[in-house]
């Protein structure tokens, strides 16, 4: 189950919204859903979220205008693309204007809660600063993904390596004593 993962639905059918949202907070999601494109894309502006779901049908802007806004300021964001235009034409418009993934209406929760695990866990390992990184200046540990950066780089340690490591960077600034005993 996922937990403190928040997913922005940008959808003017009600029930489409409701559904969709319900799911996905009984699999752990966060949801904020908007019903119209403006509104859509002020809280896509506004607020970190972990991913998008985006209707091209709404009300307001468009979801291709909402995703090509979205875009100029939040690169890194998943945006998948919910809509009944299933014409190749469509998809890749709806791709050139930044979309991540585009899934034509009607469709199985299930896909769509699968491709959302994908951009959830892929954005995960590129966006560090929204999970329990410990960061020391240019160098980054990751405790849930066991990743060490340093500049961008990994850094390859055994595990032993990465304890200490990670033992350090949480106790930064204290003066630490090695007792009998103790062990990392």
């Amino acid at each position: 189950m996922q937990s403190n993962k928040n997913i922005l639905i940008i959808e003017d059918d009600l029930r489409i919204a409701q559904n969709i949202s319900k799911g996905l907070q009984e699999k752990g999601y966060t949801t904020e859903v908007a019903y119209d494109g403006k509104i859509g894309l002020k809280l896509a502006l506004g607020n970190d979220f972990d991913l998008i779901l985006l209707d091209l049908n709404l009300p307001g802007l468009n979801g291709y205008e909402v995703c090509e806004e979205v875009r100029k300021k939040k690169s890194s964001t998943p945006i998948i693309m919910l809509t009944a235009l299933g014409e190749t034409e469509d998809k890749i418009e709806g791709f050139e204007k930044g979309a991540d993934d585009y899934l034509v209406k009607p469709f199985d929760f299930r896909e769509l809660l699968a491709r959302i695990n994908v951009f959830i866990k892929r954005n995960g390992n590129i966006a560090p600063e929204n999970r329990n990184t410990l960061k020391v200046a240019n160098l980054e540990l990751d405790p849930d993904s066991k990743i060490v950066t340093r500049n961008g780089q990994n850094i390859e340690l055994t595990p032993k390596e990465f304890l200490l490591l990670e033992f350090l960077l949480k106790n930064k600034g204290k003066i630490i004593i090695k007792t009998r005993g103790t062990s990392i």
